[in-house]
C-alpha cells in the first residue's frame, strides 16, 4: 500500500493536565470513532455493563470482558473469560503487556493503545491516520483513495502514461456474516487486506472503497499488467485458508479492472474519477455475471 497523504487538517486539541503523560486508548474502528478514553485509574474494566468503565454496547461484547490494570511500567490487559475473546495484534489472547500502538479489538470496536510518553504527538499522529486509514483492515479509506486517484489522473494525463484501476469485492460475503457472524465477517476483511496488500509495489494504492468491496490504484500498469495484478491477488485468496473460531472460510474475490492509456489525448481530457470508477464497476459487474472468482477487463 502506497503511503498516500492527503491535505486534511487536524484542528489543535489541547489535552488536558490529567491525561498528559497518561496512556489512553483511541477509538480506531466502531462507534465513537477518535474517542480517546484516558487510563487515569489502577484498573479499567471494557464490557456491556454498565458499570464498566469503558462500555461498549454490543452482542458480540460480554458484560465484563476485559480488565486493563495500570501500573508504574505500563499497562496489563487480561480477558474476563468473554464469550468472543480480546484480541491484541489479531492474536487472541488472555493476557498480555500492552506496547505502545498495539491494537486491542473487543466485539467490533478496535483500539489503539498510546502510552504515555510523548501523549500528545501520538495522538495528533493518531487522529491523522484516522483520516486516511480504515481501523479495521489497516487498507486507505475512501477519502483518502478518492484524492490518490484525482492525483494519479492528473499525473499520468501530464506524463502521458496508463493508469489502472481495480475495483473488487468477496464473493457471497453477506453469507459469511450470515452464518458464522459479523466478527468473522471482520476477520475476512482483515485477512483479505492483508494479503493483497502484501502483493502490491509501493507507488500501488490499496484502499477499502466500502463494505466487502476494495479498490487498487495502479499507476503505469498497462492493461495487461494490471490483469496479471488482480489475477495473482485472485488466485492468493482462492487457495488461502481462511478461517475464523477454527471453521474454514471459502473465500474467492471479483475483480473489474479499468486502463486509461493517456497517450491518447482525447480520450483522457474526458476521464476523471467518476468516470474512471464507473468503469472499473462494469468491468466489476460483469465479472459476476460471468460466475465470479475471476477478472473481467
Amino acid at each position: 500500500m502506497s503511503d498516500v497523504k492527503t491535505a486534511i487538517a487536524i484542528p489543535s486539541v489541547r489535552l488536558d493536565s490529567e491525561a498528559r503523560g497518561t496512556p489512553c486508548l483511541i477509538v480506531f474502528y466502531g462507534r465513537q470513532l477518535g474517542h480517546r478514553h484516558v487510563l487515569d485509574r489502577p484498573e479499567v474494566v471494557v464490557g456491556r455493563s454498565d458499570s464498566a468503565a469503558i462500555q461498549l454496547d454490543e452482542d458480540w461484547v460480554s458484560r465484563e470482558h476485559a480488565r486493563i490494570a495500570v501500573h508504574e511500567q505500563g499497562c496489563t490487559l487480561a480477558d474476563l473469560g468473554s464469550t468472543n475473546g480480546t484480541w491484541v495484534n489479531d492474536a487472541r489472547v488472555a493476557t498480555t503487556e500492552l506496547g505502545d500502538g498495539d491494537l486491542i479489538r473487543i466485539g467490533q470496536t478496535v483500539f489503539k493503545y498510546l502510552s504515555g510518553r510523548n501523549i500528545e504527538a501520538k495522538y495528533h499522529e493518531a487522529m491523522y491516520r484516522l483520516t486516511i486509514t480504515d481501523g479495521l483492515t489497516g487498507a486507505v479509506n475512501k477519502l483518502a483513495f478518492l484524492d490518490a486517484l484525482d492525483r494519479e489522473i492528473t499525473r499520468a494525463r501530464h506524463d502521458r502514461v496508463s493508469l489502472s484501476l481495480a475495483i473488487f469485492d468477496i464473493d457471497f460475503f453477506k453469507r459469511v456474516n450470515d452464518t458464522w457472524g459479523h466478527l468473522a465477517g471482520d476477520a475476512v476483511l482483515r485477512e483479505l487486506s492483508r494479503l493483497a496488500a502484501g502483493q502490491l509495489r509501493p507507488v500501488d494504492t490499496f484502499a477499502r472503497y466500502g463494505g466487502e468491496e476494495f479498490a487498487l490504484i495502479l499507476p503505469g500498469a498497462s492493461r495487461e499488467s494490471a490483469r496479471e495484478a488482480c489475477e495473482g491477488i485472485r488466485a492468493l485468496v482462492g487457495q488461502t485458508g481462511f478461517s475464523y473460531d477454527e471453521h474454514p472460510l471459502p473465500v474467492t474475490i471479483s475483480c473489474g479492472v479499468a486502463t486509461m492509456d493517456f497517450q491518447d489525448a482525447s480520450e483522457s481530457a474526458t476521464v476523471s474519477p467518476a468516470t474512471f470508477i464507473a468503469r472499473a464497476d462494469e468491468r466489476l459487474y460483469d465479472a459476476k455475471q460471468r460466475g465470479r472468482n475471476r477478472v473481467s477487463y
